[in-house]
């Protein structure tokens, strides 16, 4: 058995001129959590379909769980647990219907499927949605059947993709400590997210931007080593910091929020905290300026290669 869980080499997928995903590698380890990161169109979901054989690559090879895929898809699918963005179960079933109705696509042994069931009924708080059907339910009571629904079969790997979209921040953060747990019993878990926080939930991340991987590694550790200077600037000016600052070369990225001013400064650049006090001092521009720590948020722009002065010329 291979350390890794998913091991990719090379990984493409054209739909006519279009390059999805391109040259993907990846070697995604077992038992954690794994996070694709990227903006919409950036191939994630394609990745995902990928994986487990739902879509053929144009080049490269995929082992999973040990086996070559797409051949050995049919040997994988017990293995695997996949939820989508969208929630597909049955809306006219319900949950104890839908959860029944899985066992059987799985050929689940029947005497074990009660009993599974109810587990699962429990862990996820379904108990008392049993009999109630899936397409009356909210989007967190829908989310906790899916996963139910998911996991039934009790796989190796589960994949979700975007699964927390439709959802409130309370059922998102009882979310999270499910897939936490299934982690302790030994599940794989690789989860495509827009979420930063969910991003920083997980033990490794990948970002990909327009089908390219442009970042991965450990989220504290892709924070620490950003290669840019984070500065904040606080005022009550801040249309006039923008102004003052709109043609600094240096600029690579600029966020406001509330009060203060997030940026992004080339690391070349020497002093860049005395270099934007200065300026803003030369354009009478009262501004407290200050270094602070990368956030996640901050690595994604930088590795998605944000165009440089855009947030400020916009805003200016």
């Amino acid at each position: 058995m291979s350390t890794a869980a998913i091991s990719a080499r090379g990984l493409t997928r054209r739909f006519g001129q279009l390059v999805a995903v391109n040259n993907l590698d990846l070697d995604i380890p077992r038992a954690e959590i794994y996070g694709f990161l990227g903006p919409n169109g950036s191939g994630k979901s394609t990745t995902i379909r990928m994986l487990c054989g739902l879509v053929l690559p144009s080049a490269g090879t995929v082992h999973v769980l040990d086996h070559e895929v797409p051949r050995d898809a049919e040997k994988l699918r017990s293995k695997v647990g996949y939820m989508t963005q969208r929630f597909s179960l049955w809306e006219d079933l319900t949950a104890s219907e839908n959860l029944h109705f899985i066992a059987r696509v799985f050929d689940l042994d029947r005497k074990l499927v009660t009993e599974r069931i109810k587990a699962r009924a429990a862990e996820y708080d379904l108990e008392r949605l049993m009999n109630q059907r899936a397409g009356t339910m909210s989007g967190g009571q829908r989310q906790r059947l899916a996963l139910a629904c998911a996991t039934l079969h009790e796989p190796e790997l589960l994949l979700l993709d975007e699964p927390t979209s439709a959802v409130d921040p309370q059922s998102r953060r009882d979310f999270w400590e499910s897939l936490f747990r299934l982690v302790e019993r030994g599940t794989t878990i690789l989860v495509s997210t827009h979420y930063m926080d969910e991003a920083e939930r997980c033990h490794r991340i990948a970002i990909l931007d327009r089908g390219r991987l442009v970042a991965e590694g450990a989220p504290k550790d892709l924070m620490n080593n950003l290669e840019d200077t984070v500065l904040e600037v606080e005022s009550d000016h801040l249309p006039d910091v923008r102004r003052a600052l709109a043609d600094m070369p240096e600029l690579r990225s600029a966020a406001q929020l509330g009060t203060r001013l997030h940026l992004l400064i080339a690391r070349d650049l020497a002093d860049p905290d005395v270099v934007v006090r200065r300026r803003l001092e030369a354009a009478g521009v009262a501004a407290r300026v200050a270094r602070t720590d990368a956030s996640l948020e901050d690595v994604f722009v930088v590795a998605t290669r944000k165009p440089p002065q855009a947030a400020l010329k916009e805003a200016s």
